[in-house]
Order: structure tokens, then C-alpha cells, then sequence
């Protein structure tokens, strides 16, 4: 592992204000970390997909004409509001091109659902893992085109952008590794939900590190020894880490729920996984 040192450098603000965040992820808590984009290319992404146009986020050092290593960063529920994007350029602080793409397009605008009921409802539910999964493709190409070397590329993600990382492992063989931070592992199928991670441990060919809370209750202990189990049987070099005094969103630091001893070794633990496994940062 490395030091706390290479920690992204951070400005947590008091009382934080709201301009960027999601309104059902409101209050914002006043650890909330803002990255500048200092030394960086950062703004807005338009993605290919074959169709509509997706939106998305990205963000790369400024200087020099790459290729840089790519992390495509998987929303949390709330979409690609302004946490997604400092953690954008966190990443980019680091070396790489990391890009965010707006998955729930299509279905509505997260930003503006004014509590998570709603969001769960009338968006979240709406969006089918294959669509997520062709557009996950759309912004692997978007990113070869814009400087991205796709010998060296990741992908990660939280909460719901958790679950869609390890699918996404098994879908894109060419990924040097994934980190998925407190995804949903198992649950009943459903028409836009066929499989959870649970059903595809065994097809995983793209090492995965999952972090997560021994006290989620979102995610019970059960589940992880579960899919611990699974990873174990099928013999690839995928992890689970737990955090033993964790909740849910433990890396969410504008939330009541961060920790941020626990989020700063998981960042430290996913640097050193895309490292491990061939996706390091640019000079690592």
C-alpha cells in the first residue's frame, strides 16, 4: 500500500453549499472534499452511443498530448453531480483520463429529483443493464478517440455505479482491472435486471477489488461472504475488502455517511489494484 501522502490534495468546506450536488442528495455535509482543476483539462464529454448524444464528464492533466491510462468512473445514484466530478479529477490529478458518462440520460435528469423515492422510481428503476452496457462501450471508444490508451484502462464505480462495475468486468474483457466500491451483489431478476454480480462471478475474466461496509445495511455481511465464496470457487484473482465499522456510501464525503479513514484506504487500495494489474498512473 501506498502512504496517506498521495491522497489527492483536498479543501474540505465549511458548510460545503449545495451548487453541483443532486437535490435528493442534499443536506451536503461539510466534509465535502473539492478538487480544483488545476494543471487539468476538465468539462463536459458528448458521447457517441449510435443514437442520442450522451453526456459526460471528464477530466486529464493539461500538459502533453497522452495517451493518458483511463478510469471510467460509474455514477453513484444520484448520476454525475459534482461529487463524480471531483473524483474525476482526483483521479486526473493522479495521470489519467477518467470520464464519467451520464447513464440515466435517456430517463430523466438525477440532478433534479427532489428526494430518493422519486429518483428510485422514476429513473433509476428505468434504465436496463444492456443499455448500460452498450453505453459503457460507447465511452470506451469515446475515450480511444480523446487521447485515452486503452492498453491501460479501468473502471470503477459506487452504490449503483458499484453493481454496474462488476457487470461491466465481465462484459469488457480488455479492462486491466476493476474497483467496485459498495455495489449491490445479489437480488431477484427482473426484466432490466437479469443477472446480478453474484451470477456472473464465475464468467469474471477482468480482476475485480470490491470495497465494502460490514455495516451496510443495504448490503448484508450474508451477501459478501456469498460472493467471496463465488470469486473463491471460480479461481480468478478478484478480492473483497470490508470495512468492518463501514456503512453504505462510506467514500461519499458530502454525506453523513463517509469515512474518511476507510475512503482514503480504499482510493489508496484502488490505486495500487489498477497499478497491480496494469492500469497504473501516468509516472507510477
Amino acid at each position: 500500500m501506498s502512504d496517506n501522502a498521495s491522497f489527492p490534495r483536498r479543501a474540505f468546506l465549511a458548510g460545503a453549499g449545495t451548487l453541483g450536488f443532486a437535490l435528493a442528495a442534499r443536506p451536503i455535509a461539510a466534509s465535502a472534499i473539492h478538487t480544483d482543476s488545476q494543471a487539468l483539462r476538465a468539462g463536459r464529454a458528448v458521447i457517441d452511443t449510435g443514437g442520442s448524444p450522451m453526456p459526460g464528464y471528464f477530466a486529464r492533466p493539461a500538459e502533453g498530448d497522452g495517451p493518458w491510462p483511463l478510469v471510467i468512473v460509474i455514477q453513484e445514484i444520484f448520476g454525475v453531480h459534482e461529487h463524480i466530478q471531483d473524483l474525476c479529477r482526483r483521479l486526473a490529478k493522479r495521470g489519467y483520463l477518467a470520464v464519467a458518462p451520464e447513464l440515466y440520460f435517456r430517463h430523466g435528469n438525477p440532478a433534479q429529483a427532489p428526494d430518493i423515492d422519486s429518483l428510485l422510481r422514476d429513473i433509476v428503476s428505468q434504465v436496463p443493464d444492456q443499455e448500460v452496457l452498450n453505453d459503457l462501450d460507447a465511452t470506451w471508444r469515446w475515450a480511444g478517440e480523446n487521447g485515452a490508451d486503452l492498453n491501460r484502462a479501468a473502471v470503477t464505480g459506487f452504490c449503483w455505479g458499484g453493481r454496474q462495475s462488476w457487470l461491466y468486468a465481465a462484459h469488457n474483457t480488455k479492462l486491466k482491472a476493476t474497483v467496485a466500491w459498495y455495489g449491490k451483489l445479489e437480488g431477484p431478476a427482473t426484466a432490466n435486471m437479469p443477472k446480478q454480480p453474484l451470477d456472473i462471478a464465475g464468467q469474471l475474466r477482468v480482476p475485480v477489488l470490491g470495497l465494502y461496509g460490514g455495516k451496510d445495511q443495504s448490503i448484508p455481511p450474508a451477501s459478501v461472504e456469498k460472493m467471496k465464496s463465488a470469486l473463491n470457487a471460480a479461481g480468478n484473482h478478484s478480492q473483497i475488502v470490508v470495512y468492518p465499522d463501514a456503512g453504505h456510501g462510506f467514500n461519499a464525503d458530502y454525506r453523513p455517511s463517509y469515512r474518511a479513514r476507510d475512503a482514503e484506504d480504499g482510493w489508496l487500495r484502488m490505486l495500487d489494484w489498477f497499478a497491480l494489474h496494469g492500469a497504473p498512473a501516468q509516472g507510477r
